[in-house]
C-alpha cells in the first residue's frame, strides 16, 4: 500500500505568520479626522445578544482621556432575556465596562461608524482583588489563553460563518433555492448578489482577512470564511462579521439569519470552529508529557492530548456551543453535521472533530457549535477542555473513524473506544454541564450557575408551543 504524502498544500498558518490589526492611541486620536462620527461600544452577553452604547466620537475621546475609562453598564445586562431577568439577576448594581482600544476596527457596513469590545470590571473595585468578572465572556476566554501561553501554548482559530438570506420572515421565504457552490446563487444584478458582494466588501474595509464566500447547500445559504487569528481576536473577528451582514443584508430589504435549521430537508447553518494547537518554546508551568504511545497518526503529541480531552468533554459542553433547541435539529447522524458520536477522523465530515490539514501542519474543524453560540464562550469551552488534556498528558485513546459513527456496531465503536454522545435536546445538554467538573474547573462555579439559569430561561423565551412560531423566532432573534 502506497504512503499517503505528506506533501504541504494551501496556506500554511502558525502564530508567527498570522498578522494582528491593532489600533494605538495615535489611531483613536486620528478617528474623527477620518470621518468616524460614532464608536459603538459593544459587548456579547450570555445569551449571544449584541449589544452596544453609541458613543459620539468627541465623547469617546474623552472617555479614553479619563483616570479609568468606561461606561457603567448594570449588573442584570449578562440575564436579561427581552423584557425580564432569568432568576439570580435584578437591577441592583452596576459593572464598569472597559474599552479594550486595540478591538477597535471601522465598521465597514457603516460608514462614519466604529467598534470595539470591552471588559466587564467591578465598579469600585475592592484594593488588591481581582478586578475580573467571572460572567464577562471575553474574561473567561482570555483565562484560557493566558493558561495555555503559561503551559508554552498557543492556538489559532478561525470560525466559519454560514447563514441565510430571507426575503421574506413571514412566512418564511429564502431569497432562491440553488446548490452548493453553484455560480448560479449569484445571479447578476440580484439583491443576493450585490448584498453578498458589498458584505465581502465591508469586512475588508474591516480588517477582516476574508478568504472566501461561497453558496453552501440550504435554500439561500451563504458562507464567510475568514483567516485565523489568535482565540480573542478570531472572536471579535466573528462578532463584526455577523454585524456586517445583518446590516448589510438589512440594507437589501433581506433578513439573514444564523438559525441552526429551517429546512427539515435540507442542510443547517453552523459556525465550525477551524482550531489548530501549537507548542511554543516558553512555559512558566509546562505541561505533563505525554506517553506518547500513540503513533498511529500524524498528529504531534499535545495535538493528541486536546483531541482526547476535547471529545472527552464535548458533549458536556454542547449546553453552551449548541445553545438552543434549535440547535439539536443540525447535529444529527448522516447529514454532514458531525453526527451525535464523541469521534474525530481525517477529512471526516461526518465526525464531530474533523482533523484536516498536511502532517506538521494540521488542524481540527470543531463541528458542534452553530451561530446562536456566544463565541467567546464557546471558545472558551473548546480551548479549555482541551488544554486539560495538554497540562494533564493524556494520550488519544479514542480511534479514527473513518465512516459515519452510527453506522458502527456497537462492538465496533467499543473497539475505538467511541462512547460518548450528544445530547439529543438542550434539557438534557444543561443536566450534562451541570454534573461535570471539567466545565466547573475552567469556568468557575458561578458562571456555571448563572449561565445555566439564563439558558433555561433563554429556551422558555424561544418556545412558542408551535413549530411555525419557533421557526419564526429563532429568525428574528438570531
Amino acid at each position: 500500500m502506497a504512503t499517503p504524502s505528506d506533501e504541504p498544500y494551501g496556506q500554511i498558518f502558525t502564530p508567527s505568520t498570522v498578522s494582528l490589526p491593532s489600533f494605538s492611541a495615535k489611531d483613536v486620536s486620528a478617528l474623527a479626522a477620518s470621518g468616524v462620527r460614532f464608536v459603538r461600544l459593544t459587548w456579547v452577553d450570555l445569551t449571544n445578544m449584541v449589544r452596544c452604547r453609541m458613543i459620539p466620537i468627541g465623547a469617546f475621546q474623552a472617555l479614553l482621556a479619563s483616570r479609568r475609562p468606561g461606561v457603567g453598564i448594570t449588573m442584570a445586562s449578562m440575564g436579561l432575556i427581552g423584557a425580564g431577568c432569568a432568576p439570580g439577576f435584578n437591577g441592583t448594581g452596576e459593572y464598569l465596562y472597559v474599552p479594550d482600544v486595540s478591538s477597535l476596527r471601522k465598521c465597514g457596513y457603516a460608514p462614519g461608524h466604529a467598534s470595539l469590545l470591552g471588559w466587564f470590571e467591578p465598579k469600585l473595585p475592592k484594593a488588591g482583588e481581582s478586578r475580573e468578572v467571572d460572567l464577562c465572556p471575553r474574561t473567561q476566554l482570555r483565562r484560557v489563553v493566558e493558561d495555555a501561553r503559561a503551559a508554552g501554548i498557543e492556538f489559532l482559530v478561525g470560525i466559519e460563518t454560514e447563514f441565510i438570506l430571507l426575503r421574506s420572515t413571514d412566512p418564511i421565504e429564502a431569497v432562491n433555492d440553488y446548490p452548493w457552490s453553484t455560480t448560479a446563487a449569484f445571479p447578476s444584478g440580484t439583491k443576493e448578489a450585490q448584498c453578498m458582494e458589498e458584505i465581502a466588501d465591508a469586512l475588508i474595509a474591516s480588517g477582516i482577512e476574508l478568504l472566501m464566500i461561497h453558496a453552501e447547500a440550504a435554500p439561500g445559504q451563504y458562507e464567510c470564511v475568514a483567516g485565523p487569528l489568535p482565540p480573542l481576536e478570531a472572536a471579535d473577528a466573528v462578532i463584526l462579521t455577523r454585524e456586517t451582514i445583518y446590516n448589510t443584508a438589512a440594507k437589501y430589504g433581506l433578513r439573514a439569519t444564523l438559525a441552526p435549521r429551517l429546512y427539515a430537508d435540507n442542510c443547517g447553518s453552523s459556525a465550525h470552529a477551524h482550531i489548530s494547537v501549537h507548542r511554543t518554546s516558553v512555559a512558566t508551568k509546562p505541561p505533563k508529557q505525554s506517553p506518547d504511545t500513540n503513533k498511529s497518526t500524524t498528529m504531534a503529541s499535545h495535538e493528541r492530548s486536546f483531541l482526547q480531552s476535547l471529545l472527552d468533554n464535548i458533549t458536556d459542553i454542547a449546553a453552551i456551543t449548541l445553545p438552543t433547541q434549535a440547535s439539536y435539529a443540525r447535529v444529527l447522524d448522516g447529514i454532514w453535521s458531525g453526527g451525535t458520536f464523541a469521534a474525530w477522523g481525517t477529512e471526516n465530515r461526518e465526525t464531530l472533530v474533523r482533523l484536516t490539514g498536511p502532517p506538521g501542519a494540521h488542524h481540527f474543524e470543531v463541528r458542534s457549535h452553530d451561530g446562536t453560540a456566544n463565541p467567546y464562550l464557546a471558545l472558551a469551552a473548546f480551548l479549555g477542555t482541551g488544554l486539560k488534556g495538554i497540562k494533564e498528558g493524556v494520550e488519544l485513546r479514542i480511534g479514527e473513524c473513518l465512516d459515519q459513527a452510527v453506522a458502527l456496531s456497537e462492538e465496533e465503536r467499543l473497539a475505538r473506544n467511541i462512547t460518548g454522545r450528544m445530547p439529543k435536546s438542550l434539557k438534557e445538554a444543561r443536566e450534562k454541564m451541570s454534573g461535570s467538573a471539567t466545565i466547573e474547573e475552567v469556568f468557575g462555579k458561578t458562571f456555571v450557575e448563572k449561565y445555566l439559569s439564563v439558558n433555561e430561561t433563554m429556551e422558555n423565551f424561544l418556545s412558542t408551543g408551535t413549530p411555525e412560531g419557533d421557526a419564526k423566532k429563532i429568525v428574528s432573534t438570531f
